[in-house]
């Protein structure tokens, strides 16, 4: 008997996420749409975002760079040092500081705001009026996750390429034409568009799973802060598992 409800809980809780994403698919095709909650959720993900957006771009960007031209330098190719930012930039820094900023910032914060409506009941009190709370919070959300990340990592790129080209020309006197000339060496419109699909899946499941979480409170205010964590883990979790397959697609793709 403990063996089955330890068993049935994660059951239950996977069946009733699948049930949410399914609604919540639905909810993005029908009418009308929340565009007030959308745009308003836009802008509160985006304001909780781009700062550490930026914090952790130049730094991770800066240290790649460096030790990339060190390298090509003691081989005589540091006029290759722009294919190396852009190909680390691109593929793998993009995408891992949107997981790191929609997971540990976004995402707990819509968790956070949907939690503390569910323990104030009102959800309930939206359908009592006959107003479905999946049309009416969780899709605005959902997609405002979407959108904002394909944003934060359309920034992450430039602001990435542009800190490296600066850092490799002024700081380690790297040629500015060779470092502009090998920006599309091996990167293409092709990696760009990938690393763009990546980005809009892991706002998606991002913002899915912090729906859920938030929708699925349980135990007043001390429920909301076991959320947020479990949303932080859960996030985390799926967005790399979606990174790794996605670029071993990308791979197989752009080969």
């Amino acid at each position: 008997m403990v063996a089955s409800g330890v068993i049935a809980k994660p059951v239950r809780a996977f069946g009733g996420f699948y049930s949410m994403a399914l609604d919540t698919f639905v909810g993005l095709f029908s009418l009308p749409f929340a565009w007030r909650e959308f745009i308003s959720q836009s802008w509160f993900v985006a304001r909780v975002s781009i700062l550490p957006t930026l914090l952790l771009t130049i730094p991770y960007t800066v240290l790649l760079t460096f030790i990339e031209t060190i390298l090509l330098t003691e081989i005589g190719a540091a006029d290759f040092s722009g294919t190396g930012a852009a190909l680390g930039t691109v593929r793998q820094i993009g995408p891992i500081v949107t997981v790191l900023v929609v997971a540990g910032a976004g995402a707990t914060a819509m968790c956070a705001d949907l939690g503390a409506r569910t323990i104030r009941e009102e959800l309930d009190a939206l359908r009592v009026m006959g107003i479905n709370p999946i049309h009416a919070l969780v899709v605005p959300r959902v997609l405002a996750a979407t959108v904002v990340s394909l944003a934060l990592s359309a920034t992450v790129i430039l602001v990435g390429i542009s800190g490296a080209y600066f850092f490799v020309v002024y700081i380690q006197h790297v040629s500015p034409g060779a470092f502009a000339a090998g920006l599309t060496l091996i990167i293409g419109a092709t990696d760009v568009v990938i690393a763009l699909v990546k980005a809009a899946l892991f706002g998606l499941s991002a913002g899915l799973i912090a729906c859920y979480k938030g929708i699925s409170v349980r135990g007043g205010p001390a429920g909301v802060g076991n959320a947020v964590n479990e949303t932080v883990v859960f996030t985390f979790m799926a967005l790399f598992a979606i990174n790794i397959v996605a670029t071993a697609v990308a791979i197989k793709i752009t080969l």
